[in-house]
Formats: structure tokens, sequence, C-alpha cells
């Protein structure tokens, strides 16, 4: 990431507004913002990481459903770079690999720090699960609010979206899908 251009241009954005970008409470923002997005878009440093976000893994004779539900994630729309704020809720039903359950909330916020449509991110949570654990199914569920929606446009406050991929039993046994979707919306 080139700090340095990204500083030259919000400097470059002050200007556009008609700000005074040598005044003091702006001196240093170029840089903080900077600093800022290095911070947010940190998926973008090293995509081979995606490749290693679930290398760890055990072989263990389990076959119901693991559920890490209620991820917390921050990531920036690629529309309008403004931030949507959500948890994730990631399942799957092993054949006979599992996971530490960190490398599910690593993989949420590997593809939560890159600019981002949920839908896409829910598709990839998805597809990197089924393509490296290989197993009987997955399900994930994102529930985000929306920035660009909520403070700018239509100022809809409170409005969540949620989106969701399901592949495998999730996807063909509705009573799989129906056990997932009850457990995540469950108080406990």
């Amino acid at each position: 990431m080139d700090l340095k251009k990204i500083e030259d241009g919000f400097r470059l954005m002050l200007e556009g507004m008609g700000e005074n970008t040598q005044r003091e409470g702006l001196l240093e923002t170029p840089r903080r913002v900077a600093k800022m997005y290095q911070e947010l878009l940190s998926g973008l440093a090293d995509p081979s990481v995606e490749k290693d976000l679930l290398g760890t893994q055990f072989t263990e004779v389990y076959d119901e459903m693991i559920l890490l539900k209620d991820i917390p994630f921050v990531s920036m729309c690629e529309h309008h770079f403004l931030p949507f704020v959500g948890k994730a809720h990631v399942a799957y039903i092993p054949r006979e690999r599992v996971v530490g359950i960190s490398k599910l909330a690593r993989t949420v916020d590997f593809y939560a720090r890159q600019p981002q449509i949920q839908e896409r991110m829910t598709r990839q949570i998805a597809e990197l699960i089924q393509r490296e654990l290989n197993p009987k199914g997955v399900a994930v569920v994102l529930e985000a609010t929306h920035s660009c929606m909520t403070i700018r446009g239509i100022k809809k406050q409170g409005s969540v979206m949620c989106t969701t991929q399901l592949l495998g039993l999730f996807k063909t046994s509705e009573k799989t899908r129906a056990e997932f979707m009850a457990t995540i919306h469950s108080s406990s």
C-alpha cells in the first residue's frame, strides 16, 4: 500500500472541498487517513494469505454442525468508501477435517479488510471453507448496517442487510438449513 499516494490524494480531496490544508487541525489529517486505510484495508496487503487462512487442520471424526456465530466485522463498501458494520455466522459440517475456531474469524476478517460488497464477502467466505475443508456443507450469513445508506442518501438508520451463502447439505437439506437458522437466532 502506497501511503504517500493516499496522503497526497486525501490532501487533494481536502483542497477540492475548499479546506485549508495548512490549518492546524488538518496538517496531519492526510497521514492519519492513510494509516487508517492501511489498517481498514489490510486484507489487500498480501493476497497469498488467503490460501493459509484455513491451513491448520485436524483430523477429527465429527459429523455435526460446527458454528461460530456473532463474529463482529467492519468492512469498507467499495461503492462509497464508507464502512459497513455487522456480524457473521459461519457454519460447516466436516467430513474428517476441522479447523480451530479462530481460523473462521480470521477468514471473516481477511475478506472484510478489503474494499467489498456484502454479497461477495458472504460468497468468498463460504467458497474458501468449501475449497479448503471439503465439508459436507457450509453456511454463511452476514448481517450488517451500511453507512452509505444510514448517514447519506436515503438515511434509514437501523436497517440491516442480511446475505446468505449455503452450500452442500445446508442448501439441499431443509432440516439442516432450519437447524442452522434456528441456532444463529437463539440467544445462547
